[in-house]
């Protein structure tokens, strides 16, 4: 397994410039290739919901509780890449990001690990995230969340 520590790049402080105003997330799949995922690619993925979220932010303090919306992680990479896969690194566009194993999306998720793209019913800000990775039942100061997120490297 590949050293996971290069994935939190910079210290999790608060970081409220949008690196990219271009929400495009590029999906990286075992055998090297690429491709684009849009937020409408997202959108045609079947949309679930994780109710009860709070987004625990250093400098920011506890804000929640969210609904978030969008596509399952699982969803996205059964779609595009299959089954037979270990892990996939999270990666925003400041370079912070998070290893997702796919042990840890049982099928079917309780609270599944979601591509964000709605917050309460309502369409994410490219400021606010979108996309945005959402962890339900992490209970670490949001280490597990991505925002803007731009790279998924499935191995």
């Amino acid at each position: 397994m590949a050293d996971p520590t290069w994935l939190h790049r910079h210290v999790h402080e608060p970081n409220p410039i949008v690196p990219t105003p271009d929400p495009t997330v590029i999906l990286a799949h075992p055998d090297g290739s690429e491709q684009a995922v849009g937020v409408e690619d997202l959108a045609r993925l079947p949309q679930q919901t994780a109710a009860g979220c709070y987004i625990v932010s250093t400098g920011h303090g506890t804000t929640g509780p969210f609904t978030f919306s969008g596509a399952a992680l699982a969803d996205l990479i059964a779609a595009q890449v299959g089954d037979g896969w270990e892990y996939a690194d999270v990666i925003a566009g400041d370079g912070f990001g998070n290893r997702v194993f796919a042990r840890e999306l049982p099928q079917p998720p309780a609270r599944p690990i979601l591509l964000a793209t709605g917050i309460d019913g309502q369409p994410m800000s490219r400021q606010a995230g979108l996309v945005r990775l959402i962890v339900p039942n992490e209970t670490d100061d949001a280490l597990r969340q991505v925002k803007w997120v731009a790279r998924i490297e499935v191995h």
